[in-house]
């Protein structure tokens, strides 16, 4: 099952798609929330109402989640472009919730911003409560689905003005597109081994596979419920790949840069980047 949200920003209807047609969930429940997919969710579509969603917008695929959680440094290669050794155990930051846009929503460039990056990464949405579960194997059953998410990153807010903590550079306004579908575990396989990539302006940045993690999925999870309660509907975003502008490698994005992030089964946004004033 593939869960979209559809409709203006504020204004969003819930919507199941199979096998490429759509479907309105409004019947259901008002909306993809943590309660609906602690529910399960739906199984079946059998007996709701097709909808045409050509020319609508789309937005996060899940209603705004409680806590937004970021691994940093979780690719090999990433931890070595940026000039750090892999991390014995993960790093966990916060992203602020109010970050999470639509997949094709505008990026915005903050105020005083002047190394805006960008970073394709597999999110996973929590599905039931996790709280000290006893092993990774234990995780899977605790997951509602994957998404793409782009954890867009200030690298000057992050590091030079960080005060020791990451979550400047990563809080600004519309910094986490996600979307555009949330796909449950059944349509995934596994996720360790997904192939990875971003774009800027149609050139290749990132191209990698979640077979680069230093954490699996699983083990990300079992490990935060050791620290935190994970509730449904929060997001988990894993970790980048090599490939952003932090390498040297490439320019910061600018006003009017087009970004691209896909994975492969997840599907793929385009982010337009905007000066905020």
């Amino acid at each position: 099952m593939r869960y979209l949200r559809v409709g203006p920003a504020g204004a969003e209807r819930p919507v199941a798609a199979v096998d490429g047609r759509y479907y309105d969930l409004s019947s259901v429940t008002g909306d993809i929330t943590g309660a609906f997919l602690a529910a399960g969710g739906v199984t079946s579509v059998a007996g709701l109402p097709d909808v045409d969603i050509a020319g609508e917008r789309l937005g996060a695929p899940v209603a705004r989640p409680g806590v937004v959680l970021c691994i940093g440094q979780n690719y090999a290669a990433h931890a070595a472009e940026s000039g750090a050794a892999p991390p014995e155990v993960p790093i966990m930051f916060y992203k602020a919730p109010n970050t999470v846009v639509g997949a094709y929503d505008d990026v915005l460039i903050p105020r005083g911003a002047v190394r805006v990056d960008w970073e394709v990464e597999l999110g996973v949405v929590i599905g039931r409560t996790a709280r000290y579960l006893d092993s990774p194997a234990d995780a899977a059953a605790h997951i509602a689905g994957y998404v793409v998410s782009n954890d867009v990153s200030e690298r000057d807010f992050q590091i030079e003005r960080s005060g020791g903590q990451w979550s400047k550079g990563k809080s600004c306004e519309t910094f986490n597109p996600l979307g555009p579908w949330l796909v449950t575990p059944d349509e995934v396989g596994d996720p360790g081994k997904l192939r990875l990539r971003s774009r800027v302006n149609g050139e290749p940045r990132q191209d990698s596979s979640t077979a680069d993690m230093i954490f699996g999925v699983d083990h990300l999870i079992w490990h935060l419920s050791q620290y935190t309660v994970l509730e449904p509907g929060d997001l988990i975003n894993t970790g980048t790949p090599e490939g952003v502008a932090l390498s040297g490698r490439f320019p910061y994005l600018a006003d009017g840069d087009v970004v691209e992030v896909e994975i492969d089964g997840l599907g793929s946004q385009r982010s337009v980047v905007r000066n905020a004033a």
